[in-house]
């Protein structure tokens, strides 16, 4: 055991005085590994939500990755170690919760663009309805929104879009449909559906449905900034609680001592039943975080 330790000591001081005597060069090596990396491998849906991302400045530099690596590698590492007092078990559960970070980083980067994406949804779907009370034209409503410039890409784009579509079929049906198709919110879909029947049918009292429209859209933003903050707290206290669930082995070591608890791991199912308490509880922490970060901003 105690040899395991110095062990690792003798690792930790080899990478200090490494990084002194070689300035930034291994840190420069080492985050320029990780961004080629991301770069390599993502897939191309990923790669536009994160360049998203990072035009909106909440992507991580490559140094912050690296020391994300270094935290959850140092994290499971520790853990590990204090379930089997194996340095060869603890490496392992290092490497694999370092494997983990790009699929975190997709679910940070997806929440961001999901948050992004929200907004410029309400953007859109306000500003189209009062440009219409000025303008009784949905498609001139839609060049008013463009030029106006409170959207950003891809909105912007697929508004282009909608107004190519709507000129070159004569109806905004098709232009419609395109947006329904390419963001499934209902705001969107009740807002297209009564310019639908604005159009087609007429309406004496639109203004008053359109305000009632506005007031939708505000109660839903509302609703979903307040679900925000829930997410927020739950997140806190979730995280604390799933670590805390880790260490609960410091206590069973505490109550038996140290000595029979070395003996104890001995026992092969023993150590199959404390591989699967990390397991089931790194899970059970994954599963939250997938939670925490995915239909932000749905409806």
């Amino acid at each position: 055991m105690y040899i395991e330790i110095i062990i690792i000591l003798a690792i930790l001081i080899f990478l200090v005085l490494y990084r002194k005597n070689t300035g930034d060069k291994f840190y420069k090596y080492i985050s320029r590994g990780v961004a080629d990396i991301y770069d390599k491998y993502a897939p191309y849906s990923f790669k536009i939500v994160r360049e998203k991302t990072k035009e909106l400045g909440q992507e991580y530099t490559p140094r912050q990755y690296l020391i994300q690596a270094l935290i959850f590698a140092g994290g499971a590492g520790i853990i590990s170690y204090l379930y089997f007092y194996s340095i060869i078990v603890s490496i392992i559960y290092a490497v694999i919760a370092v494997m983990f970070i790009p699929y975190l980083a997709y679910l940070r980067c997806n929440k961001v663009y999901s948050e992004f994406i929200f907004e410029q949804i309400q953007v859109y779907s306000t500003n189209v309805i009062m440009e219409f009370n000025t303008t009784q034209s949905f498609v001139k409503s839609l060049e008013g929104v463009r030029d106006s410039g409170v959207l950003e890409d891809p909105v912007l784009t697929d508004v282009n879009e909608m107004i190519s579509i709507a000129y070159s079929s004569a109806t905004i049906d098709d232009a419609i449909a395109y947006m329904n198709e390419k963001y499934d919110f209902y705001v969107i879909r009740n807002m297209h559906q009564l310019f639908l029947q604005i159009t087609k049918e007429g309406s004496k009292d639109s203004g008053e449905a359109l305000e009632g429209m506005l007031q939708d859209i505000d109660m839903l933003v509302e609703s979903v900034y307040r679900d925000r903050i829930d997410r927020q707290q739950f997140h806190k206290q979730f995280l604390t609680f799933g670590v805390a669930l880790y260490f609960l082995i410091a206590l069973i070591q505490y109550l038996l001592g140290n000595e029979s608890y070395l003996a104890l791991i001995e026992l092969w199912y023993v150590q199959i039943m404390l591989h699967a308490v990390i397991i089931i509880n790194s899970y059970f922490l994954i599963s939250g975080e997938k939670y925490y970060n995915e239909d932000v901003g749905a409806e």
